[in-house]
Formats: C-alpha cells, sequence, structure tokens
C-alpha cells in the first residue's frame, strides 16, 4: 500500500531550539513530504477450503480505510487527528504502530497482524511488531 503525505516533527512541550537539536531539519516549520509505502504482515491459520489465511479482498478494503484514505495527500500533523499538536510524533515508527493497531481492530481476532513496515524511501524505514510478531 503507498500514500504521499507531509509531516514534521515537534513536540510542543519543547521550545523551537530544543526540537532542531532533537529532530533536526524534519522540526523546520515548513513541513516535507514522502512518497510512502506501508508493508502489513498477518498470520494465522489456512483455511483448508480456501488455502488462505485472510480473505485479500477483505484485507484490501481495510488497508484502503485505515491506510490509503486516513493519510494519502494529507499533511498528517494537520488532518490525523491522532497526530495533531500535542499527540503522537509523526516518525515512521508511530505511523507503524499505528497502522498496525488500526488494522487489527479493523480485521478482529484473525488473523493477527505480526508486522507493519513504513518506508519513507527506499533506505528509510520503520518496522513496528505485533505481540505475536
Amino acid at each position: 500500500m503507498s500514500f504521499s503525505a507531509a509531516h514534521r516533527y515537534r513536540r510542543p512541550d519543547w521550545d523551537d531550539a530544543r526540537n532542531r537539536e532533537v529532530f533536526g531539519d524534519c522540526a523546520r516549520a515548513n513541513y516535507h513530504g514522502h512518497s510512502y509505502v506501508c508493508d502489513v504482515t498477518v498470520s494465522g491459520a489456512i483455511d483448508d477450503a480456501t488455502g488462505m489465511l485472510v480473505d485479500l479482498a477483505a484485507l484490501d478494503r481495510v488497508l484502503a480505510t485505515e491506510v490509503r484514505d486516513r493519510f494519502n495527500h494529507r499533511n498528517i500533523n494537520l488532518d490525523v487527528p491522532e497526530f495533531a499538536e500535542g499527540r503522537l510524533v509523526p516518525t515512521g515508527e508511530n505511523l507503524a504502530r499505528f497502522i498496525l493497531g488500526r488494522v487489527q481492530a479493523a480485521l478482529g481476532d484473525q488473523p493477527r497482524v505480526t508486522e507493519v513496515r513504513v518506508a519513507e524511501d527506499a533506505t528509510l524505514s520503520a518496522t513496528f511488531k505485533g505481540a505475536n510478531g
């Protein structure tokens, strides 16, 4: 699943100097964007009748809602309430953890979402593993 979005790293409880010290250029007031790629790994029992552990069409619908529709062409800091000022810093790690929780909640208990990887580009990614990952 891919999406394009803008963000910046900032903690409102820190002054600008501290934000720059910790987050570098990612703390600049002028947001910056990425073309993200999000990989979701699921695990579970394979259904003997279908040979699948998840209905891929259902998984695709969940990913469209929880990832693409939520983040694509958005400013994550401004448009996604969970990442608003004073809430989650929109790092790759926090995005991966957040997406894992949303996708798991939408799928129910089975299958288990074991891992979510969010890549900002070909060389920079963050992976969050679920309890069973």
